[in-house]
């Protein structure tokens, strides 16, 4: 009996679900993230956080800053800090050009989702986006409200 594949969408261990309300994401990026085994075992568990958190450059290399991974309760004395900096993998030419992005054109690199692939490898949704301010927040939802009225008219006449 064949054994049936997952979705990526059933592996999400973080989401941060306000990104898009707060950023207009134009480009989408996955990193590889490097974790320590009591990390991977949090987020297997599906705790952790996302919601604060963005990337950014420190050396040369790119690094996911503010995320919350809570310690892994089962997890010896070799545990992790919650909040510690996670390196992103990416390669050089990606990350010249997100930072290219980033420090020419005043975009910013938010995590959208933490997932594991069909491997079981941790992943990191980067979204490449500029941040939003209150009118155009305000234009989204009222768009997004005419177009369910609109659906909800269209299925009550139709």
């Amino acid at each position: 009996m064949a054994q049936k594949k997952k979705k990526p969408s059933d592996n999400v261990a973080a989401q941060n679900r306000k990104a898009r309300h707060n950023y207009a994401i134009e480009d989408n990026f996955e990193a590889g993230l490097m974790l320590f085994g009591s990390e991977v075992k949090s987020l297997r568990a599906g705790h952790g956080s996302i919601t604060e958190s963005y990337a950014a450059e420190q050396d040369g290399e790119l690094y996911l800053l503010n995320s919350y991974i809570p310690e892994y309760a089962a997890a010896s004395h070799a545990n992790h800090e919650p909040r510690r900096p996670r390196k992103l993998l990416l390669h050089k030419r990606e990350i010249g050009r997100l930072m290219a992005a980033v420090n020419r054109k005043g975009m910013s690199l938010v995590p959208l989702k933490i997932y594991f692939n069909a491997r079981g490898i941790a992943k990191v949704d980067l979204g490449l986006g500029r941040g939003k301010d209150k009118r155009d927040k305000r234009a989204d939802t009222k768009d997004r409200d005419w177009k369910r009225d609109k659906s909800r008219l269209m299925r009550d006449k139709g």
